[in-house]
């Protein structure tokens, strides 16, 4: 799910997707040093911070974001993490397709809002 408010900027509106993609590569590699699943900040750019996630299945879920607070982030992955599971058990969703589901972006977007 897009958690972009809305609002002007100034800057390209594709930034955001090419600073996650570009911190795909240091998530690659950091999942494979570390026991958690929970990576916490794995890259930055400008005033923006990537942290990232990363299932037991090697699911990646990562979030943008400016403000650094790890607990609030964690709580967050967690929340996700819990309705990404829950959507996975769905006998209409296959594991390599995308979720479509309304409910489970309403989901994730209200956990966004409660943690970040």
């Amino acid at each position: 799910a897009d958690l972009i408010t809305e609002g002007l900027r100034e800057d390209s509106p594709h930034l955001d997707q090419f600073v996650v993609r570009a911190a795909l590569d240091l998530v690659d590699e950091l999942v494979w040093n570390t026991s958690s699943m929970f990576l916490r900040v794995v890259d930055k750019f400008n005033d923006f911070h990537v942290s990232a996630y990363c299932t037991a299945g090697h699911v990646r879920m990562m979030l943008l974001h400016k403000h650094r607070n790890e607990e609030a982030i964690r709580a967050f992955f967690a929340d996700v993490h819990d309705l990404f599971l829950k959507a996975m058990l769905s006998p209409f969703q296959s594991p390599n397709m995308r979720i479509q589901s309304p409910l489970f972006d309403q989901k994730v977007r209200a956990a966004g809002q409660k943690h970040c």
